[in-house]
C-alpha cells in the first residue's frame, strides 16, 4: 500500500462516506457455484453519490500483472493506493483477462472502502459444489469473520497458527491476514 504523507482529510472524508453509504446488496447470480454476489455495476451505483458527497474519488487501472486502486480526497489530493495481483485463468485470452480485471475491481473497491457487502468471505466460491460428497471424515468449517477475530486474539496471546489450521479451513486471504498478525508479534 502507498499513501500520501498526510491522510487526515482523506480519513475524515472516508468517515463521512461510511455514514452515507448503505449495505451493498447481492444482485447477481453465479450459476456454477449456485451463489449470489454484488456486481461491479451495483457496487459502483451504490457508492457513487456517497463518494461524491464526501469529496472522494476512486480510480482503478490495470498495471502489468495487477490492478492499481486509488482512493483520493479531491480537495486535498491526499490518497491511499494499493496494487492487487490478478491471476488469469487462461493466458493470452482477452476475455479471461477482462473477467479477472472485473473480479479484482469488485474486491479491491469493497476492500479499500471497507464496504459492508452481503458476502460469505469468498468461502462459497472457494470450493466447487459436489454432487456426491464422500462420507469420510467431516469437513472442517470455514474460518469466518467472527472466528477470525477469535483466532487473531489467540495468536496475539501466544497461540500457534497450526492449531487454527487444524480446526478450520482457511481461505488464502484469511491466511494472509493471520500470517500478517504473526509477523507483527
Amino acid at each position: 500500500m502507498e499513501r500520501s504523507e498526510q491522510i487526515i482529510e482523506l480519513t475524515k472524508a472516508l468517515a463521512l462516506f461510511h455514514i452515507k453509504v448503505g449495505k451493498i446488496k447481492k444482485d447477481a447470480s453465479n450459476p456454477y457455484f449456485k451463489s449470489k454476489y454484488a456486481s461491479i455495476s451495483n457496487i459502483l451505483d451504490e457508492i457513487s453519490t456517497p463518494l461524491t458527497e464526501s469529496g472522494l474519488v476512486i480510480t482503478q487501472f490495470p498495471d502489468l500483472d495487477g490492478l492499481v486502486s486509488m482512493l483520493i480526497h479531491a480537495e486535498s489530493g491526499q490518497f491511499i493506493s494499493s496494487n492487487y495481483t490478478m491471476p488469469v485463468a487462461k493466458q493470452n485470452d482477452p476475455q479471461a483477462l477482462g473477467s479477472s480485471i472485473t473480479y479484482a475491481r469488485r474486491y479491491a473497491i469493497t476492500s479499500i472502502l471497507s464496504l459492508n457487502v452481503e458476502d460469505d468471505d469468498g468461502n462459497g466460491g472457494a470450493k466447487k459444489p459436489t454432487t456426491n460428497p464422500t462420507p469420510s471424515a467431516p469437513e472442517l468449517p470455514w474460518l469466518n469473520k467472527d472466528d477470525f477475530n477469535k483466532a487473531s486474539e489467540y495468536l496475539r496471546t501466544g497461540g500457534k497458527i497450526e492449531v487454527i489450521k487444524s480446526k478450520y479451513r482457511i481461505s488464502a486471504e484469511m491466511m494472509k491476514n493471520l500470517l500478517t498478525i504473526t509477523e507483527k508479534l
